[in-house]
């Protein structure tokens, strides 16, 4: 029933943004129902290589990954939330489920913030915001990583899972995480070349799916045996791009709607209409706001890295994924992704009177790390 209401709503939001588009755009719904089609091509080019080799990956790596994680009471599909959702990370973590409940979980709430996180927001920030603001993004990454934790556990709690259970599943990522704090703490000029490399590994990987899904289809010939098809991988990316007809004009009703009381929360608590903007923004497309960065304060640029961790993408790319591929999964990736950012704001509102501490606690500058 839920899901009926959802897709409902979706479809009130397409019916808006076509009209719109129809009337000239004079709402600026037009814009974002046209972005729905506009996000096809990206959208592919980044998750339907990645479907069609997630058989084989599962295959490759089930001889190592597997037994590690089931030796230590670890349901294997945790290991596909290392990528993001729409990026491998849900596929990935279907194959590789030994519970299609954890599978569900990892590749839609544990991707969508974790994964996500690791293979596009630090990349793409680090290639995006100016050189002389790094010190701040990393500081905003590591605190939205230290409270990512509270955005897993509710939405394991939401996916119907124990608190310990929870606690269980995530112990790899939470290790990682922890360890990926310290890294953009003590080292981070190497974390992130570490990290654009695995971006850049990641695109020749799915690209590379992409060509041996497309000489299959068009010739008929099995390269690489057991790869699904490139076309039922698109049809999947397809599904995706129509509900995003109507989430992105929802999401961008959705932002107008709580400009006003946000603003009014943002001046009791100091924050700037470009810090509101940018939370809001982030919660549609992270990008918008990491191309303000430079424009923003200390405060702000910590705060939004901080918030993106969990909130990136919740009411466009992520929502619209979820509901094309797993409508039973929209309420714990929204309670996950909205939870887990609001600890993060609050964390970093928390400390903002901390004091500097010198020495090792200061992150020098990326100099040499960029992602295209």
């Amino acid at each position: 029933m839920i899901q009926q209401i959802l897709m409902a709503v979706m479809a009130v939001g397409a019916v808006l943004g076509g009209v719109d588009r129809i009337l000239g755009n004079r709402f600026g719904l037009g814009a974002q129902f046209e972005k729905g089609f506009q996000l096809l091509g990206p959208m592919a080019l980044s998750m339907a290589g990645m479907i069609c080799l997630a058989p084989v990956l599962e295959d490759c790596l089930g001889g190592l990954v597997v037994p590690l994680f089931r030796a230590i009471g670890v349901d294997p599909a945790m290991f596909g939330s290392i990528l993001a959702i729409d990026m491998g990370g849900y596929p990935l973590a279907e194959e590789l489920a030994s519970d299609p409940r954890i599978g569900r979980y990892a590749g839609i709430v544990v991707s969508s913030m974790f994964g996500c996180t690791v293979v596009f927001t630090i990349p793409v920030g680090i290639g995006v915001i100016p050189e002389g603001d790094r010190n701040a993004f990393a500081r905003g990454i590591m605190t939205g990583l230290a409270a990512m934790p509270i955005g897993l556990l509710i939405g394991g709690l939401a996916s119907g899972f124990s608190l310990f259970a929870c606690l269980w599943q995530n112990m790899p990522i939470l290790l990682f995480s922890a360890l990926l704090f310290l890294g953009l703490h003590f080292a981070p000029e190497r974390v992130v070349r570490g990290f654009c490399i695995l971006a850049e590994g990641l695109k020749i990987l799915i690209t590379a799916g992409l060509v041996l899904g497309a000489v299959q289809s068009l010739t008929g010939l099995t390269v690489l045996p057991g790869m699904v098809p490139l076309p039922e991988a698109l049809s999947t990316v397809c599904s995706i791009g129509i509900v995003m007809l109507g989430s992105l004009p929802l999401a961008e009703l959705l932002c107008r709607g709580l400009q006003a009381p946000l603003s009014r929360l943002g001046s009791r608590l100091g924050l700037s209409a470009l810090g509101i903007t940018s939370l809001l923004t982030g919660l549609v497309t992270p990008l918008p706001a990491l191309s303000l960065y430079g424009q923003m304060d200390g405060k702000t640029k910590e705060l939004t890295a901080a918030f993106l961790v969990s909130g990136a993408s919740l009411f466009a790319a992520h929502l619209g994924f979820t509901l094309g591929t797993e409508p039973a999964m929209v309420l714990p990736l929204i309670a996950g992704k909205l939870s887990g950012a609001a600890a993060a704001a609050v964390l970093v509102l928390g400390l903002q009177h901390r004091p500097e501490r010198s020495g090792s606690s200061r992150i020098s500058p990326v100099h040499t790390a960029r992602h295209a």
